[in-house]
């Protein structure tokens, strides 16, 4: 019984000396604490390797035709296409064009079908595509099909157009994943350098400022590394504004955007009818709709002009000077997409009008009735292109 009692004091003091030790070493103050080092990985104090880097003294080759256009100080013309029809595409791709800009945002069109096009015509016009927001799925299926101009609509604050930037390039610039696609493993596997290394130095993303917030962030924006070019966009500054062209307050946001890119050293665009506009040297041209418009009509005014010259196929030559203007007009307000387009169509027909013969000047009077008929929300600014004109459009 003693022995046990023995043993059971020895334990119990055990015990006790134990946890005073612990309860000992807890009381003693931070400071005496051993350091204990955070071997966590951190990825902001990440080194980025040197795997994608060009030999020493080489650098990247610009091989993509619409960014040795910008270099060059511009203009860069791109075309426009909203039709999946590869012949079509064939032909825009063809034209003369520095790119084309695939219209993703405002077209029921696939990306199947988009790459089908790229791939049947990758050139020379280099291919790119308006996609509908800046998000990793739209970007990247983008780039993995091919494109090498990527245009961002609606950008209205640097988060957002950081986000364009981060799906766009790869690492370390942004955050673009390699995946594979027709792009890098067909279409520019084998250009100078490799795709990989040399992507972010081609690459051309160009940001649309299309309303009044994305104005005010227009600045910051425009200085984001990775930003090729701020697009100002003609129709929606005018749709979020309340303003159209030659309203000084419209005229005041284009000048803000214009000098946001200019400020930063990058480039600033919009439609090809700007082209006059010293600020600008990259510019949006008009759809392959508007071009067979404008071909076929003007093909058939040079079958005119020569029968008129040698009396053959008819007489009266009374459409011919009116029939471009109309043609015209048919092509940017028959369907009004861009309402800019159309009113400026309307100004160079009325224009037009003054000096022609009272039977055309009523032709292209008609024919501004009817699209006023037709698009009754474009109506009034249409009659004071007219009236500014001269052109009266009431019997």
């Amino acid at each position: 019984m003693l022995l046990v009692n023995r043993f059971r004091f020895v334990g119990v003091a055990y015990v006790a000396v134990a946890v005073s030790a612990v309860l000992g070493a807890a009381a003693l103050p931070a400071s005496a604490q051993p350091a204990q080092p955070d071997q966590r990985f951190r990825a902001e104090d990440f080194d980025y390797g040197s795997r994608f880097e060009l030999p020493e003294g080489e650098h990247p080759e610009i091989w993509n035709p619409a960014k040795r256009k910008l270099i060059a100080g511009g203009p860069m013309i791109g075309g426009t296409v909203r039709a999946t029809d590869a012949r079509t595409y064939c032909a825009m791709a063809g034209a003369g064009y520095d790119f084309l800009w695939v219209e993703m945002q405002h077209e029921a069109i696939s990306w199947e079908q988009v790459a089908r096009l790229w791939r049947t015509c990758p050139g020379p016009a280099a291919p790119g595509v308006r996609v509908a927001y800046a998000d990793e799925r739209e970007i990247q299926h983008a780039t993995d099909m091919g494109s090498l101009v990527i245009v961002v609509p609606t950008i209205d604050s640097v988060e957002e157009a950081q986000a364009a930037i981060d799906w766009t390039y790869f690492p370390p610039i942004g955050r673009r994943s390699s995946g594979g696609g027709q792009g890098p493993s067909e279409l520019w596997n084998d250009v100078p350098g490799g795709y990989r290394q040399t992507w972010n130095a081609n690459v051309v993303l160009f940001l649309m400022i299309e309303t009044l917030e994305g104005v005010e962030n227009a600045r910051e924006i425009a200085r984001l590394p990775g930003v090729t070019g701020l697009f100002a966009a003609s129709g929606d500054l005018g749709n979020f504004s309340g303003f159209g062209q030659g309203d000084a307050e419209y005229e005041a946001l284009i000048t803000e955007v214009a000098d946001a890119a200019l400020e930063a050293g990058i480039h600033a665009c919009g439609p090809l009818r700007w082209a006059d506009r010293p600020a600008f040297t990259c510019f949006q041209a008009g759809t392959e709709a508007a071009n067979i418009r404008r071909g076929a009509q003007a093909e058939i005014q040079l079958a005119e002009e020569r029968f008129g010259r040698t009396g053959s196929g008819g007489t009266s030559m009374t459409r011919s000077g009116a029939a471009g203007v109309l043609a015209n007009l048919t092509a940017e307000c028959g369907s009004i997409t861009y309402a800019d387009d159309c009113y400026a169509a309307a100004a160079a027909a009325v224009t037009a009008a003054g000096a022609m013969a009272a039977p055309e000047q009523a032709q292209i009077r008609q024919r501004l009735r009817d699209i006023i008929g037709a698009n009754r929300s474009h109506a009034a600014r249409l009659r004071e292109i007219a009236s500014r004109g001269g052109l009266a459009l009431d019997p």
